[in-house]
């Protein structure tokens, strides 16, 4: 069974995964291929799908939230990788 790429980070901004954030994470989350998941506090009874906008605010993340990346697929690695190289940017895409 093939291992799933998985990526972890607590939200820092003092307004969680308001519609800005969500939005940009959105749309990189959506060039990539792979089934990407999201899960709130390692919660796996629910999951969120990362390439919704609405998706993303319905998880109502929160500053320290713990928020997991979950991806399967051919350009896994560089998804999950290019997620949190966003979440560390402060969701500032580069130009």
């Amino acid at each position: 069974m093939k291992k799933l790429k998985k990526g972890e980070f607590t939200l820092r901004t003092e307004a969680g995964f308001h519609a800005r954030p969500a939005g940009i994470f959105s749309k990189l989350a959506s060039q990539f291929e792979a089934k990407l998941i999201l899960l709130k506090n390692n919660n796996q009874n629910k999951e969120y799908n990362p390439k919704s906008i609405i998706s993303i605010m319905t998880m109502a993340a929160v500053k320290g939230d713990t928020i997991t990346i979950i991806a399967n697929g051919n350009d896994e690695k560089e998804a999950v990788n290019a997620l949190l190289n966003l979440v560390n940017s402060n969701f500032e895409l580069a130009n």
